[in-house]
């Protein structure tokens, strides 16, 4: 018996907030979450530079996936809604926002080293995930929805930045989509 390798969220996108709509996506044709528990959302967490992993608090069983599929569901609709230029409903975020509790904080480590970081508390799951919440409030103000975009093959759901020079990026990856489009347009012509 083979053991099925363990899948990993898809990190392409150029952008943590769209790294983060992009685990739930389509593998092999078909929906797949790749948050299945607790340890999952860590994970990733950890794997994007959200977090370190003693930085991790216990929170009770299956509050931290519950809490952040909806915060990924919640940015997926307005994501959705900027990139269609419609006018978006921030209650869902703002929910989120408004439970960040974080204050500054002068770190002075070494003469010549004074720095301003910020201290939040992680007593929830929304206070822990509050910087995801800002990070997407930020994108949705600032980022260029000319250059967000979805990939172009049609079975894929991926979202990604176009950071690329010429802004002529199609494909959420040239590895995952980009190849597929290519040897489907290469068997049409065989079968001209």
């Amino acid at each position: 018996m083979t053991a099925t390798p363990l899948l990993e969220p898809y990190v392409l996108a150029d952008d943590p907030v769209l790294d983060m709509l992009n685990t739930c996506a389509n593998v092999d044709g078909a929906p797949f979450e790749f948050w299945q528990d607790d340890g999952d959302v860590e994970r990733w967490l950890i794997r994007l530079g959200w977090v370190t992993q003693d930085a991790i608090p216990a929170f009770e069983g299956g509050a931290l996936l519950a809490t952040a599929k909806a915060l990924r569901e919640v940015i997926r609709v307005v994501v959705a809604q900027r990139k269609a230029g419609e006018q978006g409903d921030p209650t869902g975020l703002n929910g989120f926002l408004r439970k960040a509790v974080s204050h500054p904080q002068l770190a002075w480590p070494a003469p010549g080293e004074v720095r301003l970081v910020r201290q939040r508390k992680l007593q929830t799951p929304e206070q822990f995930l509050a910087p995801i919440a800002e990070a997407a409030a930020v994108l949705l103000v600032e980022g260029d929805f000319n250059l967000i975009r979805t990939c172009e093959h049609p079975e894929c759901v991926l979202w990604f930045y176009d950071r690329t020079k010429a802004h002529k990026r199609r494909w959420c990856s040239m590895a995952l989509c980009g190849n597929r489009h290519k040897v489907a347009e290469f068997r049409k012509r065989q079968q001209l």
